[in-house]
């Protein structure tokens, strides 16, 4: 059973959220709106499809935020110099700090996770090889939150997982590779691990988190699982998911204030 824990004391509200990377009520809607439409939609309607390298470099940034991140709240340590190195604007993580955890269950599940997310990282280089982008400068202090507390970590976590989710789902259809397309597979499903894991420890401590967008589904008693009316996972295109960590502008905000290395920023 796991313990029951504070509620945060100081929880970011909806509009902090959306103030914060810059969404509007009417960006909130639109997305809403179109919530089974084609998730790569937008990038398609604007060039050509993104070739398996491109998505591998998406997936690349989003690895180096999740992995700086539970590193820095369960070692206080961001990733080290050999894991960050490659083609691109290089730059430093600011933010975040070590998380004085109170569970320890939670403290087990960063610290695995941490390890996961690491290798991700590595993989991800690895099967890029020379093309492999450099990590990108991360703010992990951009909602303010996730370092201070157990339900802080959750929060943010949550979200992060759950965003991953929704990536490598709506990315799957564009790998031509099988054996990439295998490799994301298994990477999206160790990620909805994570998600399983950070959804639960959400609803047990009674963390109510903001929707990131008009797609999210919170946790709670009644939604551990975020699947649409057929009952699969929900996919957001790159566009959807930059919007939630970096902001509205390719050009950098939120998580990424100068924006991602590659070609779908």
């Amino acid at each position: 059973m796991i313990e029951q824990e504070e509620k945060v004391t100081s929880p970011v509200t909806r509009r902090d959220l959306m103030r914060i990377m810059g969404l509007s009520a009417a960006t909130v809607a639109a997305v809403s709106a179109q919530a089974y439409a084609n998730p790569f939609s937008t990038l398609l309607a604007t060039k050509a499809s993104p070739t398996d390298g491109d998505i591998l470099t998406f997936a690349l940034n989003l690895e180096y935020l999740e992995a700086e991140f539970y590193a820095v709240a369960s070692t206080g340590h961001s990733l080290s110099s050999r894991d960050i190195g490659g083609q691109g604007q290089s730059g430093r993580t600011n933010g975040g700090r070590k998380v004085s955890f109170k569970n320890p269950a939670l403290a087990d599940l960063a610290a695995e996770i941490a390890q996961d997310e690491l290798e991700h990282v590595r993989f991800l280089r690895s099967a890029l090889g020379d093309n492999a982008v450099a990590k990108p400068e991360i703010n992990l202090d951009a909602l303010r939150i996730g370092f201070a507390n157990d339900n802080e970590f959750i929060t943010l976590a949550r979200a992060f997982e759950d965003v991953g989710v929704s990536a490598y789902r709506a990315a799957a259809k564009l790998i031509e590779n099988k054996d990439y397309l295998d490799a994301a597979a298994g990477i999206l499903a160790t990620e909805a691990y994570h998600a399983g894991h950070l959804r639960s420890h959400a609803v047990y401590a009674s963390v109510n988190g903001p929707k990131l967008d008009g797609k999210d589904q919170v946790p709670s008693q009644k939604n551990f699982v975020p699947t649409d009316k057929n009952g699969l996972v929900i996919g957001r295109s790159p566009d959807e998911v930059g919007k939630i960590v970096r902001g509205t502008s390719s050009d950098g905000g939120a998580f990424f204030p100068v924006g991602m290395n590659g070609n779908i920023r």
